[in-house]
């Protein structure tokens, strides 16, 4: 097993704790949305960014370092930072849960910006005022970094029951929290049978994660000799990104273990009788990972910056300058991360990664600091990369690079390269590439 360091994490931090710095400004027990909290310090801009993950911590060390003089708040509803990025080799053991597991309070101070354990609850942007389990928190910026919801609404409509029976017995491990801790435990347990798991239709998080997830559950089910079948059931007609490599991966070494099936977009689930409905036909299974369609997250939603579509129905995603990263209805309110809208018709998103958030991140840090100083705000691009782990013994993964260019039609235009053949060369460039992230936001 791979350790990266262990970690001195304090007894879990209670949601909803006040840091120093942050005062209440109302007695005990008459806090409400209302209530003012954390007064403002220093003597530049308050910027308030929601959202403590990849796209989050970065843009709070990065807006600091910019605007030194900045009172730079981080709101982020749990006591510690979960990485989703690796969370997949994690279930069979290649890395260790200190691994993923960070302590929240160290690159607060390390960088100078101030976190709040709270709740977002909502917004009122006229006033530019973001509500918490707190109290509310004035602001000059705003940056959204909430990364995604789980659209069970799309399967289940306003059937809320069917929707946490879903979530609780087959949850999908794609937002940080106890849901990947209950997958890990089924895959251990699991004795035998057929297993289900559904793709989200895209956009979603970390496109080329949910193959990875089924290969390296086969591979757990391989070596300890466990007869499982999995079932993909992916929307798309075609298994992408890295397309190749993973058909080699499913044919070569889990022959009898993965099906792939394409266009099987989902029409009902039924998740008491475990059965659903596709349009590649149905499909019954003893267990399951059922991943709904993905969405930007609630905040957004609250903030009322979700885009529209010609027919005027919402896109699920924000509405934002696909230059700026900013929303197109609100020039103080940047959106970073997986919640980003469309941003060319030539590909449609850039990749829901760890990756492009923190790039994101980057380039909003350095062009808030361009707006604050006065200066012409430059717009750059980000980059992606994806390694996705393959095979568990030896160790081999699969690899997706992506470059961003401005076109002469001035669309952003994508170029997409497959590293299709596995090798345990590809693995060791993970653990580079992941250690240099952790790196740039945590201390």
């Amino acid at each position: 097993m791979i350790t990266r360091r262990n970690l001195l994490i304090s007894a879990p931090v209670a949601a909803g704790l006040l840091l120093p710095g942050a005062q209440l400004l109302a007695a005990p027990g008459l806090v409400t949305g209302e209530t003012r909290i954390m007064p403002r310090q220093g003597k530049g801009p308050r910027v308030v960014i929601c959202g403590g993950g990849w796209g989050g911590m970065t843009a709070a060390r990065h807006v600091k370092e910019q605007i030194p003089d900045a009172d730079v708040i981080l709101i982020e509803r749990n006591p510690v930072f979960w990485s989703c990025p690796m969370s997949n080799k994690w279930l069979i053991d290649v890395v260790d849960t200190d691994f993923l597991l960070h302590d929240m309070l160290a690159p607060a101070r390390a960088y100078g910006y101030r976190l709040l354990n709270a709740e977002v609850t909502g917004f009122e942007r006229d006033k530019k005022l973001v509500r918490t389990s707190q109290g509310g928190i004035d602001y000059d910026y705003l940056i959204l970094s909430g990364g995604i919801r789980n659209a069970y609404d799309a399967w289940f409509g306003e059937d809320q029951a069917s929707a946490e029976y879903t979530r609780q017995h087959f949850p999908s491990a794609y937002i940080p929290n106890a849901e990947h801790v209950a997958l890990k435990r089924k895959m251990q347990e699991f004795k035998g049978g057929t297993i289900v798991m559904t793709l989200p239709p895209p956009p979603h998080r970390c496109p080329p994660s949910p193959y990875e997830r089924a290969c390296v559950m086969a591979w757990h089910f391989k070596t300890n000799k466990i007869p499982a079948k999995i079932i993909i059931l992916d929307p798309k007609p075609k298994i992408g990104p890295i397309g190749e490599g993973y058909r080699a991966a499913f044919e070569e070494l889990y022959p009898d273990i993965i099906t792939h099936v394409p266009n099987a977009k989902i029409k009902e689930v039924d998740p008491y009788n475990k059965r659903i409905m596709t349009e590649a036909g149905d499909f019954d299974f003893d267990d399951a990972v059922l991943m709904p369609p993905h969405q930007a997250a609630d905040m957004v939603w609250w903030a009322d910056l979700i885009g529209k579509d010609a027919e005027g129905r919402p896109t699920g995603w924000a509405d934002m300058d696909a230059r700026m990263y900013t929303a197109n209805s609100d020039e103080n309110v940047f959106i970073v991360g997986d919640s980003m809208g469309m941003i060319s018709d030539q590909f449609g998103h850039y990749p829901k990664s760890g990756h492009v958030a923190n790039a994101i991140a980057h380039i909003v840090a350095r062009n808030l600091a361009q707006r604050v100083s006065g200066q012409e705000v430059v717009p750059e691009l980000p980059d992606n990369l994806c390694y996705m782990l393959v095979n568990g013994d030896p160790r081999e993964a699969i690899a997706v690079q992506f470059t961003y260019a401005l076109a002469q039609d001035g669309k952003v235009h994508q170029t997409q390269i497959d590293i299709d053949v596995r090798t345990p060369d590809l693995l060791a460039e993970d653990f580079v590439w992941i250690e240099g992230k952790f790196n740039d936001f945590l201390a």
